[in-house]
């Protein structure tokens, strides 16, 4: 009876955790570890019935084992960890419970990033660079890992030491969904990044301008149709319109194509040169001018007006010169000739010269008649003097 008091007294209740103890292993555990539990009882004494969980939930069942290989840790392998076993002390079978082992699965290295440097909206024709980060743990750090790429579903470049992968003069069949890989050598770790959509755009074309207005020119109160057009190019593109540099409407292609515009010619002002301009999130280019003149209207685009004078500006320069040189040789010409013949006085009977200068003079109240003089030329052949004074009388008038 003595005895079996004692025996009693060694026993432990059913169910009290410090009989038995669950240990994990590695510690610290990082992803790609090879995780085992163990279930241990108090001095090493043997269990039976050894059921493992996690989480509250049964993980394995085993007669006798006491050990629970995991395999490679990951991510997913966290949480709260328990064992259960059965003990016999007689006269009795107990079970026992031990206390939870919390396992912490650490982060091998975060899943890596896609970048394409230096956008993932590339213009057609330039180089692009994908390039894959992530980095190993610190207590890690002595691993290695391996980077890979893929575009929609294929490989473009296997598994290797190098984060980057260039691309040179990309085209409109590189656009896709891009993702990369990087995995710890040996392969017990792998993690894709997150898909990159990279698109490439293709500049636009010069556009064209057409002006429809029927076979005449278009007068005020008529409906002007404008359509401009880029032959290529990524949309979506935006056309605007001008009229000698003044923005007069705009459309947007979600698609690319054309756009048009009905424009309402309400007066003279609206004659003048027109264009439009094709733009898209890397280019933008403007068309040739087409001039809109209106029926019965001399009107000009401002460019017009300003440059139709150049051309005939030396024209008119030289043609000024001509005249002022024409004029010189005549005035010389005339120098030298000598007076016109109609400045000649003409010969009087005889042989001698008309007056050239008459002069009549009044003389006092007191005279009876007049005083008068006359100048008159003679030529040298007849021996007299040139110029002759001749002064005489008139009868004063009565």
């Amino acid at each position: 009876m003595l005895l079996w008091t004692a025996v009693l007294l060694f026993v432990p209740c059913v169910g009290k955790t410090d009989w038995l103890h669950l240990q994990a292993w590695p510690n610290p555990v990082f992803e790609g570890d090879a995780l085992t539990l163990q279930c241990q009882g108090w001095n090493n004494i043997p269990l039976s019935q050894v059921k493992f969980y996690k989480d509250g939930k049964v993980l394995r069942f085993s007669e006798g084992k006491q050990t629970l290989s995991m395999g490679a840790a990951t991510v997913q392998s966290r949480g709260q960890y328990r064992c259960t076993g059965q003990v016999m002390y007689i006269p009795q079978l107990l079970t026992l419970t031990s206390e939870a082992a919390t396992v912490q699965v650490q982060e091998l290295f975060p899943p890596p990033v896609l970048s394409a440097i230096p956008s993932p909206e590339p213009r057609e024709g330039s180089l692009v660079t994908l390039r894959c980060q992530t980095k190993l743990h610190p207590l890690r750090s002595a691993l290695r890992l391996l980077i890979s790429f893929h575009k929609d579903g294929r490989t473009l470049q296997d598994r290797g030491p190098h984060p980057e992968l260039c691309i040179p003069g990309v085209k409109g069949g590189d656009s896709g969904l891009y993702w990369c890989e990087a995995a710890l050598e040996g392969g017990q770790v792998q993690k894709q990044s997150p898909q990159l959509e990279v698109r490439v755009w293709a500049p636009v074309s010069r556009p064209v301008l057409t002006l429809n207005h029927g076979p005449a020119d278009p007068a005020v109160g008529d409906v002007v149709h404008l359509l401009c057009e880029a032959q290529r190019g990524s949309p979506p593109i935006r056309y605007s319109f001008y009229l000698d540099e003044k923005i007069v409407g705009s459309h947007s292609a979600p698609c690319g194509g054309n756009a048009s515009l009905l424009f309402p010619v309400t007066s003279e002002h609206d004659a003048g040169n027109y264009s439009c301009e094709a733009e898209n999130r890397v280019s933008r280019e403007r068309s040739e001018t087409k001039k809109l003149s209106l029926k019965g209207s001399q009107a000009f685009s401002t460019s017009t007006g300003s440059n139709w004078l150049v051309p005939w500006l030396p024209a008119s320069l030289l043609g000024m010169m001509v005249i002022a040189a024409a004029l010189l040789v005549y005035l010389r010409l005339r120098k030298k000739a000598g007076p016109l013949p109609s400045q000649i006085p003409p010969t009087a009977p005889g042989g001698e010269q008309c007056p050239l200068y008459a002069n009549v003079h009044h003389q006092e109240e007191k005279d009876e008649g007049v005083v008068y003089s006359v100048v008159r030329g003679t030529s040298k052949g007849s021996g007299g003097q040139f110029c002759h004074l001749c002064r005489g009388e008139m009868p004063a008038a009565q």
